[in-house]
């Protein structure tokens, strides 16, 4: 007598199919990207800008350890918290009082991300909203910034930086330049040696080759010789990071290309006429430079908790983001806007994911009478 051999069909719920990055591997992954950066920052800075870091860092594991444990749970080595507090601190001038970004991290992680039900609930990007709260709160030291010490300048001294000089310079301007580079060297706003030997030789060997001309500053923009905020000015460090997480597939393209295409071309558009320069003369690679814009179309935007789930979804988000920050940076009091617009898109994503869901597989739709 043989036995019939019976195969079983094991039906689970999905996800189907699994992936080895884990939530911790991918926190630990963004969180080393955004080191060199960091490290830049420490550099041009000063060694104090490695304490306000170490302060909003321990603030944020601090405080998630704390919460954790009177909820029986153990989080704190999923990198999560970790990143929060590296975050805000990026987001902090280097000469800040260290008991505001202390603050900012514990408002990030017991009231933004915990109050809320933790990591995966929080419908606001954490690190976003600990900055937007000591920023409104500390307006005055969260906008005095110190010159990198790669500008020649042995003391830490305070300076503006290029897009608050712009700011507090277009009050009162009025006339005709070709964009702000050009209204920031008539102003007497100082580019470093660096950056002038750099825009000589590329204008002289490669640029005129085919007719063109690049302004000082650039250079300085791209490298990180600006004042700023710890973690933001060097764009090309960013960017290096960003290509890894690309080819890693932690990010997709839909955001940071939505925002910055949207931003750019309203900068393109209208951008130079408060320079007097007319329609579709904006100066975008000064802008796409300029304050904390890489660091939140790359870092932040791309939250996975807090952005749209689907491709449509995220690239309507990325928009938005990016029409906010032209509004604020070119209207608005303040002369940044990354920050409060990706926290006013976090905001209406609950409705974009309504709006751009995915239309059920086998579906039949209902015939129109």
């Amino acid at each position: 007598m043989s036995m019939e051999k019976t195969e079983q069909l094991l039906v689970t719920t999905s996800p189907h199919l699994h992936d080895r990055m884990t939530t911790s591997r991918i926190m630990w992954t963004v969180t080393l990207c955004l080191l060199p950066a960091g490290i830049w920052g420490i550099y041009v800075f000063g060694i104090y800008s490695l304490a306000v870091l170490a302060s909003s860092i321990g603030a944020s594991l601090a405080t998630e350890f704390v919460i954790t444990k009177l909820q029986g749970q153990d989080t704190l080595y999923d990198g999560s918290a970790f990143l929060t507090g590296l975050l805000i601190g990026y987001n902090m001038p280097p000469s800040i009082p260290l008991y505001i970004p202390v603050i900012g991290s514990i408002f990030a992680i017991a009231v933004v991300k915990h109050t809320f039900g933790g990591l995966g609930s929080n419908w606001m990007n954490p690190a976003l909203a600990g900055r937007v709260f000591v920023m409104f709160s500390w307006t005055g030291p969260m906008t005095t910034w110190l010159v990198p010490r790669t500008r020649g300048i042995a003391d830490a001294v305070t300076g503006a930086s290029p897009l608050g000089f712009l700011k507090t310079g277009l009050m009162t301007f009025s006339g005709k330049v070709s964009g702000p580079l050009d209204f920031m060297a008539r102003k007497g706003y100082p580019f470093t040696s660096s950056d002038l030997k750099v825009t000589e030789w590329l204008n002289e060997h490669v640029l005129s080759l085919w007719g063109g001309h690049m302004q000082n500053g650039y250079v300085d923009l791209f490298l990180g010789n600006i004042p700023g905020s710890i973690g933001e000015v060097s764009a090309l460090l960013l960017l290096l990071g960003a290509v890894y997480l690309f080819a890693k597939k932690i990010i997709t393209w839909e955001i940071p290309v939505s925002y910055l295409g949207s931003f750019g071309f309203l900068v393109w558009m209208l951008g130079g006429l408060r320079y007097g320069a007319g329609l579709f003369h904006g100066d975008v690679l000064f802008h796409l430079l300029s304050g904390g814009l890489i660091l939140g179309a790359f870092y932040m935007a791309t939250d996975m908790v807090t952005s749209p789930l689907t491709g449509k979804g995220q690239i309507i988000y990325g928009i938005g983001i990016g029409f906010f920050t032209y509004l604020i940076r070119f209207f608005g009091a303040f002369p940044e806007g990354v920050s409060l617009s990706i926290i006013l898109m976090n905001i209406v994503v609950p409705m974009i994911n309504r709006y751009a869901q995915p239309v059920l597989f086998g579906r039949v739709r209902e015939a129109r009478k």
